[in-house]
């Protein structure tokens, strides 16, 4: 569906964006698509997922706590969390746009199809995406998990206070 510019500019002058994911945990990388967020938007919604799938390392509640206290001075920034459909989410809050960071090619490859399958599902609803600072490119859960496992560092990679959750989660060395 073509849409005319002023109906691109009324979705992207919305003044709500979502950035949802499952943070386990919450990277430099996230936090610097946030950040980068609120300059564009007026309020981040960073909505934490019940994926029931994924195996995670921390609890919903664990994730929207290390979220909240990193952002606790910015009340731009509101945690939530969702399970089911984005899609059924976004039209609960009445947001119309997605903010997705992209790292790698394969990254996007799999959020292409996920924004084309929403759009097909909700046509109003715009997904932005963002490519990640060269910095963060590299930075995973997977990675993050085997470092602090071992006992590297995850400095530059999550906050401090992430990475001493993680810690005492995985038994890293300090």
């Amino acid at each position: 569906m073509v849409k005319s510019k002023k109906q691109v500019r009324d979705i992207f002058c919305s003044k709500l964006v979502i950035y949802p994911g499952s943070f386990d945990p919450l990277t430099d990388g996230h936090i610097n698509i946030i950040r980068r967020g609120l300059a564009i938007f007026d309020k981040v919604v960073v909505s934490v997922a019940h994926n029931i799938s994924k195996r995670t390392l921390f609890s919903v509640r664990e994730r929207v706590e290390m979220i909240k206290e990193v952002f606790k001075n910015e009340s731009k920034v509101e945690v939530d969390t969702f399970e089911g459909l984005l899609i059924n989410y976004c039209r609960q809050r009445g947001i119309r746009v997605i903010l997705r960071g992209l790292r790698t090619v394969s990254d996007f490859e799999f959020e292409f199809q996920m924004a084309l399958a929403n759009k097909q599902m909700e046509p109003d609803i715009e997904t932005f995406f963002m490519m990640t600072e060269s910095s963060y490119s590299h930075i995973s859960s997977t990675i993050l998990r085997e470092i602090i496992q071992l006992g590297g560092s995850g400095k530059g990679m999550v906050p401090a206070s992430v990475e001493k959750r993680m810690r005492k989660k995985l038994g890293g060395v300090k």
